[in-house]
C-alpha cells in the first residue's frame, strides 16, 4: 500500500453566480488528501494518513477519499472543525487563505505502533500540515519510525502565508528532505525556499544525503529529475488548455509514486537501481497526469482510463 500523510481540507474555488457576481463553491481538497486520491484512481491501493473532523465538511473529505477508494484506516476522526481555504488566482497561480486554528487536521498526533510500516510500500508527506511546530514533529516522528521500512516521498508544498518563521521553516523542511528518498518540490517552492534555481546543486547535496530521487517540477517548462546513477533527465510538459493548476503539483507527486510503484522501483533498493528510460517514463506519466488536471477546475486527479494510454507506455517493457 501507498500512503500519504497531512492535510485534508476543503477549497474554496471562485466562481460566478448566474447574476454575475463572484461567488464560490466548496471542493475537497488539501494536498497529500489529493495525493492519495490521485494513486488511489490511477489503481494502487492507496490510503490517508491524518485528522479529518466529524463536522460537515469532514463528512465531505471522508465520502470524496471513499468514492475513489483510498483506505481511511489510519485517519483519526475528532470533533475539531475542518481546515477552510479560499482560492483566488494571481498571475496563473493559485493563492491562498487558509483558516487553520484548532483543526482536525492540525491537532493530528502520531501514534506509535499505528501503521504497520512493514506492510506499506511508501509513506509521503507534506504540505500546510508542516508548517507549524506541532504537525511538524507528528510527522517526523512518523517517519522516524518509518525509516528503514518503507520508502519516504516528500514535498513541502510551500504556503508562505501560514509560515511565521521563515527560517525555522527551511530547517524544518531540510529536516524532511534530509530524511527522505524521494524529494519533489516545484520551482515556486525552491524559489521560496533557497532562492534562485540552483536545482542541480540542491539535488546533488541531497542525494550525496541519501535521497534516490529529487525531482523538480517548472509547471509548462517540465520536470527535472536527478538520480544517484542515472545522473540528471528532463522531460518536456504536455500542451494543454489550462482552467486552473490547482492540484497539478499533487497529480504528478500521485502518478510519480504510483509509476514507480507500477515499474517495480518504489522500494529504495530497487529504486536506486533505476535506469535513465524507466525514469523518463516515469516522469512523462507524472507530466501527463499534472496536465490532465490542469485541463479541469480544481483539484480533480485522473483516473486509470482517462490516462490508459500514457499507462501503457510506461509500462511498455512488460515490468507492470
Amino acid at each position: 500500500m501507498l500512503l500519504s500523510c497531512g492535510d485534508a481540507l476543503v477549497d474554496f474555488l471562485p466562481v460566478k453566480s448566474v447574476d454575475g457576481r463572484d461567488a464560490t463553491v466548496p471542493v475537497v481538497g488539501g494536498s497529500c488528501l489529493n495525493i492519495a486520491v490521485g494513486m488511489a484512481r490511477l489503481g494502487a491501493p492507496a490510503g490517508f494518513v491524518g485528522g479529518i473532523s466529524t463536522d460537515l465538511f469532514g463528512r465531505m473529505i471522508a465520502d470524496h477519499a471513499s468514492a475513489s477508494q483510498v483506505d481511511l484506516r489510519y485517519v483519526t476522526r475528532s470533533d475539531c472543525q475542518t481546515t477552510l481555504a479560499f482560492v483566488r488566482t494571481i498571475a496563473g497561480e493559485p493563492q491562498y487563505a487558509f483558516y487553520d486554528e484548532a483543526t482536525a487536521s492540525r491537532n493530528w498526533a502520531y501514534r506509535q505502533g499505528s501503521i504497520p510500516f512493514d506492510e506499506i510500500e511508501a509513506i509521503h508527506v507534506g504540505s500546510t500540515t508542516l508548517a507549524n511546530d506541532k504537525g511538524a514533529a507528528q510527522a517526523l516522528a512518523m517517519i522516524e519510525d518509518a525509516a528503514g521500512s518503507t520508502t519516504i516521498s516528500f514535498d513541502p508544498n510551500c504556503r508562505p502565508n501560514l509560515v511565521r518563521h521563515k527560517a525555522h521553516y527551511v530547517d524544518q523542511m531540510n529536516a524532511f528532505a534530509a530524511a527522505a528518498d524521494i524529494v519533489r518540490m516545484s520551482d515556486v517552492d525552491f524559489e521560496f525556499l533557497y532562492g534562485g534555481n540552483d536545482y542541480a546543486g540542491k539535488a546533488r547535496s541531497l542525494i550525496e544525503a541519501g535521497a534516490g530521487l529529487v525531482v523538480v517540477t517548472r509547471g509548462i517548462k517540465g520536470a527535472q529529475a536527478w538520480h544517484g546513477s542515472v545522473g540528471a533527465v528532463e522531460v518536456q510538459a504536455p500542451a494543454v488548455d489550462v482552467v486552473d493548476s490547482i492540484g497539478a503539483g499533487d497529480s504528478f507527486q500521485a502518478a510519480l509514486l504510483f509509476a514507480l510503484r507500477a515499474i517495480g522501483r518504489i522500494k529504495t533498493h530497487p529504486l536506486s537501481q533505476m535506469n535513465s528510460d524507466e525514469l523518463c517514463r516515469v516522469l512523462s506519466f507524472a507530466s501527463i497526469c499534472a496536465a490532465f488536471t490542469c485541463g479541469r477546475a480544481g483539484a480533480d486527479p485522473p483516473r486509470h482510463s482517462d490516462v490508459s494510454g500514457a499507462l501503457s507506455r510506461l509500462l511498455s517493457d512488460g515490468l507492470g
